[in-house]
């Protein structure tokens, strides 16, 4: 994608979607008439998601978008999401448009180690257990690389062993495994299975679970950006006043896990999209982020903010964000679900740690979104208006139908049902009076 993306998606979203599907499959390198197959009908079939599922009824499709305007690491990039909430694309565009006047993302990513957890119970004596497992670390890592023999092949591999404590008579053992492009529960979960019954035996314990965990600390992302404060004017406030609305936002969440939670869920907002569209593991990464960020003991935000500087012109909000972040480019969902590879193409990922510092700058961007929104207007006025459209359609109306009843109840300020069947009644009433049927 060049450089001149910020120009061919101006006006984006008021294009229709043939025009939509031709400009991103031609920023993404892609065939339009690929890209427009692949999402056709939610982009799975029936009897393909028989071969996914159990007890397959259908499908059920979501909106499959694009955010724009995200550079990351100096690259414009297109973002896949799918998502149901409205106002969360055209938010995250909006943030990343003004990140970009910053020079945009600055993401980085740790290698792609997981951890696989061995369960020992009933031991006599733990400290010498960990003892004896961490003269044992060669033997053991040894025979994980020996259990997953292609992820070795492909680069991966065991990388390392932790020993943990967790009771008077229970241990847990990490073993640190490289996955590579992966996700990597299956062979994280083969390799604790093989090596398992000998962690056992050399703890002199009873051989308890082996698996994967969702809390991959060791596999994180790191974003940052920073807006120049002329950019954030909005509603009345300059630049500055709106930099510091932000960082007092981000301060409300450093010390209140109330807030925070809320302030996490807006940056799962973006995040979340971008995880699901490629076929990955929402859950995994949801319970991943939420755990990680208790670890000090308290709930706390996964993103913060501050300004830097003074005066309109010299300020800066800097945010910064870290959290885990485990996604696979290859196997599971991703490799057969057709809507998800379009993703990856139209994302332009070049690997795992790629597509999780992606998602990782929307998660900003959408955070970024949600604090100045409440900052300045209130949150209420873009989500409500968009959720309008949904409104309008669902009393009946159609094409041009829904932005002409959405603007009016949107303007009235009563977006519900009954505002909006009067409002397509009289729209109706109107036309029909005039002969446009």
């Amino acid at each position: 994608m060049t450089s001149d993306s910020d120009s061919r998606f101006s006006g984006f979203y008021r294009r229709t979607i043939e025009e939509r599907i031709g400009v991103a499959a031609t920023a993404a390198g892609m065939d339009p008439g690929e890209l427009a197959t692949s999402l056709a009908q939610g982009g799975l079939d029936a009897a393909r998601a028989d071969k996914i599922v159990e007890n397959v009824l259908g499908t059920y499709a979501l909106p499959f978008a694009v955010a724009v305007h995200v550079v990351m690491n100096g690259r414009p990039r297109l973002a896949p999401m799918v998502v149901e909430e409205p106002s969360v694309v055209a938010a995250v565009s909006a943030a990343a448009r003004l990140v970009a006047q910053g020079g945009g993302f600055t993401a980085e990513a740790d290698d792609p180690v997981m951890i696989a957890q061995v369960q020992v119970l009933d031991i006599a004596d733990p400290v010498a257990a960990a003892s004896t497992i961490e003269r044992a670390k060669d033997e053991i890592l040894s025979a994980v690389d020996a259990s997953i023999p292609g992820m070795v092949k492909r680069g991966g591999g065991a990388r390392g062993l932790e020993v943990r404590t967790l009771a008077g008579d229970m241990i847990a053992v990490h073993l640190l495994i490289d996955c590579r492009d992966a996700m990597g529960a299956n062979l994280l979960n083969t390799a604790a299975e093989r090596v398992g019954p000998r962690v056992a035996e050399l703890a002199g314990g009873r051989l308890g679970l082996r698996i994967l965990s969702n809390l991959a600390v060791h596999r994180r992302v790191r974003v940052r950006c920073a807006v120049p404060a002329r950019a954030l004017s909005a509603g009345g406030l300059d630049g500055v006043a709106v930099a510091d609305a932000v960082e007092a936002a981000s301060r409300f969440a450093e010390v209140d896990p109330f807030r925070a939670t809320t302030h996490n869920k807006g940056i799962m907002n973006g995040i979340d999209p971008v995880v699901i569209a490629t076929g990955n593991d929402w859950r995994a990464v949801e319970a991943g982020a939420h755990a990680f960020a208790s670890l000090q003991g308290t709930y706390r935000p996964l993103a913060t903010w501050r300004r830097t500087g003074s005066g309109v012109d010299s300020a800066h909000l800097q945010g910064s964000l870290e959290l885990p972040m485990a996604l696979g480019v290859v196997g599971g969902t991703s490799g057969v679900h057709p809507a998800a590879r379009a993703a990856m193409k139209l994302a332009q990922v070049t690997g795992a740690s790629d597509l999780a510092m992606l998602a990782g700058c929307v998660g900003l961007a959408s955070n970024l979104a949600a604090l100045k929104a409440l900052g300045t207007e209130g949150i209420q006025r873009g989500h409500m208006s968009l959720h309008a459209r949904s409104v309008a359609i669902s009393v009946g109306a159609s094409g041009d139908e829904v932005e002409a009843v959405a603007r009016e109840i949107s303007a009235a300020k009563v977006v519900n049902a009954g505002a909006a069947s009067d409002a397509l009644a009289r729209l109706r009433s109107a036309r029909a009076a005039k002969g446009d049927g």
